[in-house]
């Protein structure tokens, strides 16, 4: 079995390492890189979606980036405890046809010892937006990690 670190249980720091991780390695939209995340049984609620497994992450995944153009993700830590972060979101993508919209959610996350997730659900409504009122522009860079997201 492969192992992820930092490990739980999750203090501030290692909570906070553990969420920029993700938001860095959804930015990729790699789906592979993404998935080895995640335990080989990872069960996922995402929206109205049950996804078991990585093989099937990484088919989700890829017909997610697949309609969701120009994705960037931006997470924050919500709260933690031993091996479960909580997590709040925002990200914006357009469709094909150019219409562009920021998704806000939530996520729980729980951890296998090894440090990868075996549970994530998550809860996402997504607004549409004009183009001049994106705010989320590729990955995060460095000098803004722990920056709060707006309420909307």
């Amino acid at each position: 079995m492969t192992s992820r670190p930092p490990f739980p249980p999750f203090d501030e720091d290692t909570a906070r390492q553990k969420v920029q991780a993700a938001e860095d390695a959804w930015n990729t939209r790699d789906p592979e890189r993404v998935s080895l995340a995640y335990t080989e049984d990872s069960v996922w609620r995402n929206r109205d979606r049950h996804v078991v497994g990585r093989a099937e992450i990484v088919r989700f995944l890829t017909a997610k980036w697949e309609r969701e153009l120009d994705y960037a993700l931006r997470k924050e830590l919500w709260g933690f405890r031993g091996n479960r972060i909580g997590v709040r979101f925002q990200y914006e993508s357009r469709t094909a046809e150019g219409r562009w919209f920021r998704s806000y959610g939530n996520e729980l996350w729980e951890f296998s010892d090894e440090g990868l997730m075996r549970r994530r659900e998550a809860s996402i409504n997504d607004v549409p937006i004009e183009e001049s009122d994106r705010r989320i522009f590729g990955p995060r860079p460095a000098s803004e990690h722990g920056l709060l997201l707006p309420v909307f």
